[in-house]
């Protein structure tokens, strides 16, 4: 065994990572000799226990098959670091991994632009009636009179960004490439934004004038359901909604009913609270019937390019962590 153990819950070949860890480790002054990668392909909470019990770095599972909770946490004799290879980590219990003095470690905005890429996709999906459209056209109907009159721009739209995070500003950024007038909502400030021309709202305001909502939040106590029918019967009728970050964010039943009985105008989601989505889910059932509703099964962030971005993010920061330096991107800690 290596001086250093890393184990990896993510299902990814151990000769694979010894691969992509061996020009970062030489670059800190450790030889890839003496890094032990064990991965754990299909994790169940003993083994997961059993392998971690003597790790110095842990890699997280992006599928959140694992809960990272305050028993697992008790486990952890000697790690120094839990890198998660994603940017939502609801599945770990930062807290008590603080108090054993165990850095979180997210990626950061790694797949930021992909994320952001995939918002406006879904925005103009919505807004031109694509689906519907390519739907009728390829079987057999010409539907160019029945949309011309409802399709839409982004153009001169107000887009309302809700969470003001890496993945929010480069929403706003593409937003304002497009001609929109961009408001958010953060529970903080952003001045950086708002020199460019991105104004803040209040978080009923950010509902009441939006044309396009996109949600970019972690998913926290503070944040799952915020998305409800109060707040969806708050929207405008012609607006739309867009779903990047968690299902849970949302009522996912009221969300189908929204757009089934006009309270907004569209809803596009990357993200179910359950996934892969069962077959009746609700707003799967209201794209089969025609609704204006995109679904995509969580694949904003997973580009070719996103992807090798996270894998040098992770592997960075493992490496940091095992040279005895703090890491990046930490969520849990001063």
């Amino acid at each position: 065994m290596g001086k250093h153990r890393v184990v990896v819950l993510s299902p990814a070949p151990e000769v694979l990572i010894k691969m992509w860890v061996a020009p970062v480790a030489q670059r800190y002054g450790i030889s890839p000799e003496d890094i032990d990668v064990v991965t754990v392909f299909e994790p169940n909470y003993e083994e997961v226990a059993r392998q971690i019990s003597d790790a110095d770095v842990v890699v997280g599972d992006y599928t959140f098959g694992i809960r990272f909770d305050a028993s697992l946490c008790e486990k952890m004799k000697k790690v120094r670091l839990i890198q998660q290879p994603s940017t939502g980590y609801d599945h770990i219990d930062v807290e008590a991994c603080a108090k054993r003095g165990i850095p979180v470690a997210n990626i950061g905005g790694a797949n930021a632009v992909s994320v952001a890429e995939h918002t406006v996709m879904l925005a103009l999906m919505l807004l031109k009636r694509a689906v519907y459209a390519h739907g009728k056209l390829v079987g057999g109907q010409w539907t160019h009179g029945e949309l011309m009159n409802v399709i839409g721009e982004i153009y001169g739209k107000t887009w309302g960004v809700l969470g003001m995070g890496r993945i929010g500003r480069e929403v706003a950024a593409r937003a304002l490439a497009f001609g929109a007038n961009v408001i958010y909502y953060d529970v903080v400030r952003r001045e950086e934004v708002e020199k460019l021309g991105v104004e803040y709202r209040l978080f009923n305001r950010l509902l009441a004038e939006s044309d396009i909502l996109s949600i970019h939040v972690p998913l926290t106590p503070d944040t799952k359901g915020m998305i409800g029918e109060r707040e969806l019967r708050m929207m405008r009728p012609t607006a739309i909604l867009i779903n990047v970050s968690r299902g849970e964010v949302t009522d996912e039943e009221a969300l189908e009913r929204a757009v089934r009985e006009g309270w907004i105008a569209g809803v596009g989601v990357d993200v179910f609270s359950v996934e892969p989505p069962p077959p009746d889910h609700p707003l799967l059932q209201a794209a089969r019937e025609g609704f204006n509703v995109v679904v995509t099964p969580r694949i904003g962030g997973a580009t070719s390019e996103a992807r090798m971005r996270i894998i040098n993010v992770t592997i960075e920061n493992v490496v940091r962590a095992l040279a005895g330096l703090r890491p990046e991107n930490v969520v849990n800690m001063p």
